[in-house]
């Protein structure tokens, strides 16, 4: 990929949720490396202290020698003034509080249902995610009025309801919701065939896959590198380490990483359904049945992975208010590194500055075959100046089919059941759940319990 032509100093970017210690600190440090761009980015977040700590960030990091992409950062009060005449939007919020993800994480755990995430489906994600459609409703409605013409960039979770909203409000909008949990099957791809094949050192970036699912769902039915067919390999892989699972050179390293695994339910669901499972085991987990991978702590510990608790994500807060503080002051220097996100790579694709094939989610206008159309669906995209096209993904075999149609409708309920505030069309989303496998009386008490938790984000509802 090739990136030439002419440079812009004059972007202006609007980021909502400005105020992020993870997202927004990650791009800062890719918009610092790259010499092609540059202008203002407008931070704006609930949290206006958060926003301005972060231009000072940025603004200090901007006036370093070293770095090369010269930017200004600044706080907007309102989403009417971080949008208005924006180029490009970048969405990067936290739906609630640590207290409402509790609820939605470890609640259902009194019922025997286990969560390895709790931020797509499952319990989880569809109360999250019901106090989330809200605030991007408010969204799509403030891109309508004041940046009908910006590309947004979504990263925030549930990805394919919050991408779906946007839509659904705004039609018109060009919006993106972009993910790197393919990029992280694409790196053991490559690891497969360094020790394979011989070869190496293999980039991501070589192997050549054809996407097709929905976010953290998601399938590889076709991968290459240089011309040679990877399934008939990755078979043999699969079976090779598919007992004690793969680590490469991090050998136990899932039981002191939240984020990492073992690779043992992907290797496992490929050798069940015969295509590449491309997202992280914590949530490729959380689409199957709640008696496979999830059954209790026990198993999933026999799997590989871990289940990431809140108590650990705000803990983890704290270290990053810390390291804030000391980054504003100047107490400690900023590490410019890349993210290994493609954020920017669209951007200057956009642009015009070289075409660009990644996956990213957008409504289905026939990509994926058998999903309805509208839905929101993750397949591979063509970026090239001004446009982003979707690549025809095909369908996947059947098996695998039913399980990722049964997410969509379970979707599709949702995103309905929030817009009408519903809790009876919500309820029935919660039951059709594969980690929901609990009496109906348990299921409506543990739903209700859950609403009512999330209560203070769903104003309108009777609950």
């Amino acid at each position: 990929m090739s990136f030439e032509g002419e440079t812009r100093s004059d972007l202006t970017i609007a980021y909502i949720g400005g105020g992020s210690r993870g997202w927004a600190w990650g791009l800062m440090s890719d918009l610092a490396m790259e010499p092609a761009l540059g202008g203002t980015v407008r931070l704006y977040d609930i949290n206006r202290d958060a926003a301005e700590q972060n231009a000072v960030i940025g603004n200090r990091l901007s006036e370093r020698e070293d770095v090369q992409g010269k930017w200004r950062y600044e706080t907007s009060g309102t989403l009417q003034e971080a949008l208005s005449g924006a180029d490009f939007v970048i969405i990067s919020i936290l739906p609630g509080t640590f207290w409402e993800m509790a609820s939605d994480v470890h609640l259902p755990e009194e019922y025997g249902i286990y969560q390895a995430v709790g931020d797509t489906v499952g319990p989880g994600g569809l109360v999250r995610a019901l106090r989330t459609i809200p605030l991007y409703v408010e969204i799509a409605e403030a891109l309508r009025d004041y940046a009908p013409d910006a590309w947004v960039i979504n990263y925030t979770n549930p990805m394919t309801l919050c991408t779906r909203t946007l839509y659904e409000t705004f039609p018109g909008v060009k919006a993106i919701g972009c993910c790197h949990e393919v990029f992280g099957t694409q790196h053991l791809l490559a690891q497969m065939v360094e020790r394979k094949l011989g070869a190496g050192p293999v980039s991501r970036h070589d192997i050549r896959v054809n996407v097709l699912g929905i976010n953290h769902f998601t399938w590889i039915d076709s991968a290459s590198y240089k011309g040679i067919d990877l399934l008939p390999l990755y078979r043999e892989f699969a079976e090779e380490h598919h007992a004690e699972g793969f680590e490469g050179a991090k050998k136990g390293h899932w039981l002191n990483d939240h984020f990492a695994s073992a690779q043992r339910v992907k290797l496992d669901l490929f050798l069940k359904f015969g295509v590449i499972a491309a997202a992280g085991d914590r949530h490729l987990a959380e689409f199957m049945p709640g008696d496979k991978y999830l059954k209790n702590p026990e198993t999933v510990r026999e799997w590989k992975f871990s289940l990431t608790t809140v108590e650990w994500r705000e803990n983890n807060r704290q270290s990053l208010l810390e390291k804030g503080s000391r980054l504003a002051a100047g107490e400690e220097p900023f590490i410019v590194k890349t993210t290994g996100e493609e954020g920017i790579d669209m951007i200057k694709s956009l642009l015009g500055m070289g075409d660009l094939v990644t996956n990213v989610n957008l409504p289905n206008r026939g990509q994926m075959e058998g999903l309805p159309l509208g839905a929101v669906v993750e397949t591979n995209a063509v970026f090239r100046r001004g446009e982003v096209r979707p690549v025809f993904a095909g369908k996947l075999p059947d098996a695998v089919h039913d399980r990722v149609a049964r997410h969509v409708w379970n979707q599709e309920l949702t995103l309905k059941a929030a817009l009408a505030k519903d809790a009876t069309l919500a309820l029935q989303a919660f039951e059709s759940d594969p980690l929901v496998r609990i009496p109906h009386d348990k299921a409506e008490e543990l739903f209700r319990r859950m609403l009512k938790n999330t209560s203070d984000y769903l104003p309108g509802w009777r609950i």
